[in-house]
């Protein structure tokens, strides 16, 4: 008597299907997971830009009633210092960073005006300006 074996696993084209389908999943997921660490980035950008401008506004001007011509943790000494730094570990107005404090209309240190400035990786800029005078 003779036993049939019946061959049991995948054919070569299922297996295809399967790997393909696995590979889409790993694509998706490395795309989404760096947009959402981009917008990550970006929110720390904000927080930072945002605290920078609360210092000005509520503590700096209303004490001496101009705005700095440099603005760094030894003039706004209400925030604290890691904020100067992007997420990309660089300084405030350097070459490669993505904050920017641009005053404007100043004479002996003292400005009337300025805008802070985040380049942010998934939206427009963001943008601070003063709001006194």
């Amino acid at each position: 008597m003779k036993l049939l074996l019946k061959k049991r696993g995948f054919t070569v084209p299922e297996v295809l299907v399967v790997i393909g389908f696995a590979a889409l999943l790993f694509i998706l997921f490395f795309v989404q997971k760096g947009n959402s660490d981009a917008m990550l980035r970006d929110d720390k950008r904000k927080i930072a830009i945002n605290a920078m401008y609360y210092a000005l506004e509520e503590s700096f001007y209303p004490a001496k009633n101009y705005y700095p011509e440099e603005i760094s943790e030894d003039v706004l000494k209400v925030i604290d210092p890691e904020l100067f730094t992007d997420p990309n570990g660089f300084y405030l107005n350097s070459e490669f960073g993505s904050y920017f404090y641009e005053p404007t209309n100043c004479k002996d240190g003292k400005c009337k005006s300025y805008t802070l400035r985040a380049e942010l990786e998934k939206e427009d800029d963001f943008l601070k300006r003063n709001r006194n005078n």
